[in-house]
């Protein structure tokens, strides 16, 4: 509650928000009117988002340049190790094996001096003009499963070929997020559009489902982030 407060104060006193994440979207629309806010979007289907009133955000666009092949999470893992939050910096994309991440401009130069490595491999920052995939659309690998119902841990039990007592476990390692929050109830039935990840296996989105089998099976369709 805090962060949308702070991010509410900003835009009150005329300043754009840090980056928000979907949910952090959703809150910071119910407190506001809706000729009250812009959303600056990156690119054409950012996740990521910044709220502002007048003056465009200040936001810059870094390749991660690195001879060695990367995952998202190690990304992630490496920037956060910098001791910073998400909210300065945005959407990491993997596009053609090459890595882009956007970052709060006034934050640009704390990126630059320090994160110098993903994981062992040394990396370098190349910045580019920040429009440079305004018109860029994510590539999702689609997947159908056939499941016995849509709860999640029904969903991921079968994404991981294993069995739901372990994904309890997950839930208690805190290894599962559901829409940007640490998963609470395996039992939870996914919605459509619902956005989950998996540490060490990726990120998902829940389209819905496709139809029932005679056996009164679900054959559900799901994206999964590329």
């Amino acid at each position: 509650m805090y962060k949308i407060q702070k991010n509410l104060n900003r835009l009150n006193n005329g300043q754009y928000t840090f980056f928000l994440d979907p949910k952090e979207q959703k809150e910071l629309k119910g407190k506001l009117k809706k000729d009250e806010y812009n959303i600056f979007y990156p690119y054409k289907d950012s996740e990521k988002n910044i709220f502002y009133k007048n003056s465009l955000p200040e936001i810059t666009l870094y390749e991660i340049k690195s001879k060695k092949k990367l995952r998202h999470q190690d990304i992630l893992g490496s920037i956060f190790s910098l001791g910073i939050t998400n909210e300065v910096f945005g959407d990491i994309l993997i596009i053609d094996n090459k890595y882009y991440v956007y970052v709060l401009t006034s934050f640009k130069n704390y990126f630059k001096s320090n994160l110098l490595k993903i994981g062992n491999n040394k990396i370098e920052l190349i910045e580019l003009p920040s429009d440079t995939f305004k018109n860029y659309e994510r590539s999702y690998e689609e997947i159908e499963l056939n499941v016995s119902s849509n709860r999640i841990d029904t969903v991921i039990s079968t994404l991981c070929k294993t069995g739901r007592k372990y994904i309890k476990d997950m839930k208690k390692n805190k290894e599962i997020i559901l829409n940007y929050d640490f998963l609470k109830d395996t039992s939870y039935k996914l919605k459509e559009n619902d956005i989950f990840s998996v540490k060490r296996v990726g990120k998902f989105k829940y389209i819905g489902i496709i139809k029932t089998t005679k056996r009164n099976h679900l054959i559900i369709k799901i994206l999964k982030y590329i």
